[in-house]
Formats: structure tokens, sequence, C-alpha cells
């Protein structure tokens, strides 16, 4: 029987895991979802070989893939090795010219070495590295949506990150972008889809806007 339906891979952003997906909402009779998730990185690895190496676990013919934050650049390397009807960018970057100064500064000085990762465990300091944001008030919801505290996989992302040297995007790309994003302010973001009063984790606190504006935006 053929397959009439649109296949989207969720990847997450830095440390977090898939439930932050959770309350995103598909018509069934047209979306099929995988969520994806970070495993260690071996050491040395370069980003594309991760990318490849995540490939693997897309075993649907030219799908959609939707990456946050990290995971976006991510999903920009892997569209590199398969096949992709469309790419979702939300709450990041799209070209090296759109990072902040800030991470321009970390890969020349180094800066990012320095950060005490070791502290991984403290849910409240890597939530403002992940999300940048304090999150005292909801430091248990954190708890919940960064559970990839391993120090190597921590250091490898900041690495990667800071480091990242795509100047043309890829075809097929969409970026959305919250007015409000602390971490990859608007202000050096070129071409995307605006969401009012969104912060870099309104995947997860803005998920109406996404499930009324997501699936116009897979299909058109």
């Amino acid at each position: 029987m053929p397959d009439h339906k649109t296949h989207v891979y969720l990847m997450p952003g830095m440390a977090a895991n898939s439930s932050i997906f959770d309350g995103l909402k598909f018509p069934k009779e047209q979306f099929e979802i995988h969520k994806l998730e970070w495993f260690v990185p071996k050491k040395g690895m370069t980003l594309e070989a991760y990318a490849q190496e995540m490939c693997a676990y897309i075993t649907h013919e030219r799908p959609v893939l939707l990456g946050v934050s990290f995971g976006a650049m991510l999903i920009q390397e892997m569209a590199k090795h398969i096949p992709t009807t469309k790419l979702i960018v939300v709450s990041s970057v799209k070209r090296h010219a759109e990072m902040p100064k800030r991470m321009l500064f970390a890969k020349y000085t180094k800066a990012h070495k320095l950060l005490p990762t070791s502290l991984v465990n403290n849910v409240e300091l890597l939530a403002k590295y992940a999300f940048g944001e304090s999150v005292v008030k909801r430091l248990e919801l954190y708890e919940k949506y960064l559970s990839i505290r391993d120090k190597v996989y921590i250091d490898w992302a900041l690495d990667k990150i800071v480091n990242w040297k795509q100047d043309v995007p890829p075809k097929g790309l969409v970026h959305i972008h919250g007015e409000k994003d602390a971490v990859f302010p608007i202000g050096n973001i070129k071409d995307c889809i605006k969401v009012p009063n969104g912060t870099h984790t309104m995947i997860i606190h803005r998920a109406r806007w996404f499930n009324e504006n997501l699936p116009a935006i897979i299909l058109e």
C-alpha cells in the first residue's frame, strides 16, 4: 500500500531530548512524526561524521527534517548526505554570518573551552547554555527536557557550534525565528518567518503557534 504521508523527523537542541516536541500536534492523516535523539560522539568526531551517522536513523525517502538550535545546524549537515523535501530551521542560524558576536569571539579566543562544562549536572547552568535564559521558575521542567548531560557531548557540542562554518544554506530551507531569541538575536538573522514574542525555547512555550502554522509551512 503506497505511503501518502509526509514523514517529518524532529531533532532537538543541544543537551535536550525529544520531549521538547511533546506540545506539537500534527494532523495524523497527513503526517507521520519521527523523533531523533542525540548520542555521545566518538572521540575526535567531526560534525560531518556525526551527521552521517545520524542519517542512519532516517528510514524514509525525501523526509522533512526539523531541527531546533544546534539540532538545526545538524539537520543542515545531514541534508548534505541525503535527499530531503524540506529543512525547517527553528531558533538557530543557517549561515556563519548570522552567529552572534560572542560566539564568533569564542571561536577566536577559544573561550568556550573555559566554560565549566563539568558542571553539566547543574541544570540551571546547562539551561543557560542551551536555552539562553534563567530557569529558576521552571527548573523541574528543564530537568525533564535537558537530559543529555555527558561532559564529552557538551564539550563537543559547544566546540561544533562556535566553529560551524556554513556560508550558503541548503536548498529547500525555511527558517523560523523568535523575535526575542536571546541565544541567536534576530538582528543577525536574514530571511526568516518571525514569531512575535518568541524566545529560544518557543518550540516548548509557543507550541500553539507551531501547531497552527507548521503543517502549511511544511506542505507549501
